[in-house]
């Protein structure tokens, strides 16, 4: 289960870079990330970057340009 990180930073990257923030679960890889991505919102992530933390794993996902997700 994926879920968007709301932040204003994960805003400002969004409207920068087009490159979304999402919490995932320890377990998931970049592979994963992509297909859930791709089902859930209906776009195609051109690269995925992932972040450990000590309480947490951030997943950066970057979108064509043009291509955007609504998170409400």
């Amino acid at each position: 289960m994926i879920k968007p990180r709301v932040t204003e930073k994960a805003a400002r990257s969004a409207d920068k870079n087009n490159s979304y923030v999402f919490d995932v679960p320890r377990s998931a890889n970049k592979i994963t990330i992509a297909a859930r991505v791709l089902e859930k919102y209906k776009v195609t992530p051109v690269k995925v970057n992932i972040v450990n933390r000590k309480n947490e794993k951030k997943a950066y996902v970057y979108l064509k340009k043009g291509e955007k997700i609504e998170i409400i």
